[in-house]
């Protein structure tokens, strides 16, 4: 299993469970993941760190003072 965090600028737009579809985007120098549709974006990830799976699960949403953290667990 691998577990990626998503920035999320809104409350309910996932719920812990839910399955989530993610969409790639490439640059020249990196990779980053969206949970669609544009519900939340991940950090920056090397291509050799590449997710194989587009599907993932929400495992956990925390709230802090910058916003919401939304953990999706992939099985890979």
């Amino acid at each position: 299993m691998r577990e990626i965090v998503f920035k999320m600028e809104r409350p309910g737009l996932v719920e812990v469970g839910q399955e989530v579809d993610v969409s790639e985007s490439i640059t020249p120098v990196n990779v980053n993941y969206m949970i669609e549709p544009a519900v939340a974006m991940s950090g920056l990830f090397r291509f050799t760190e590449r997710l194989k799976s587009k599907k993932g699960i929400v495992k956990d949403i925390i709230q802090n003072d910058r916003g919401y953290y939304v953990t999706v667990e992939f099985d890979e």
